[in-house]
């Protein structure tokens, strides 16, 4: 069964803010790149949304209902809602997740 795919306001802004800091920071080739390799993961999570991992920031809160998939560094954030994944976050793991999850998930 596939799944329909919802990227929230702020995963959409994740992903520009990415590219946009790529481009301007290193490359137009390797922002181009990081992209389509985000874009890639998200759209396979139509298929098999569950092969994401609980976060761990989350887990060790109680919270087991949201799912992460990982394009190092980067780390896309969903929740399973029926036949909808909907993404909440894709973001750079490398900054302190604990406090950005919470901020952004927990309001």
């Amino acid at each position: 069964m596939a799944f329909d795919v919802l990227l929230a306001v702020d995963a959409t802004r994740d992903i520009e803010d990415i590219y946009r800091y790529i481009a301007a920071h290193d490359d137009i080739v390797n922002a181009d790149r990081v992209l389509l390799a985000l874009e890639d993961m998200i759209a396979a999570l139509a298929d098999f949304p569950q092969r994401g991992n609980v976060p761990k920031e989350l887990m060790s809160i109680g919270i087991t209902d949201f799912r992460e998939v990982h394009f190092k560094p980067y780390r896309i954030v969903y929740r399973i809602n029926g036949n909808q994944v909907v993404v909440y976050c894709a973001v750079d793991g490398r900054r302190d997740m604990q406090s950005f999850l919470q901020r952004r998930l927990i309001r």
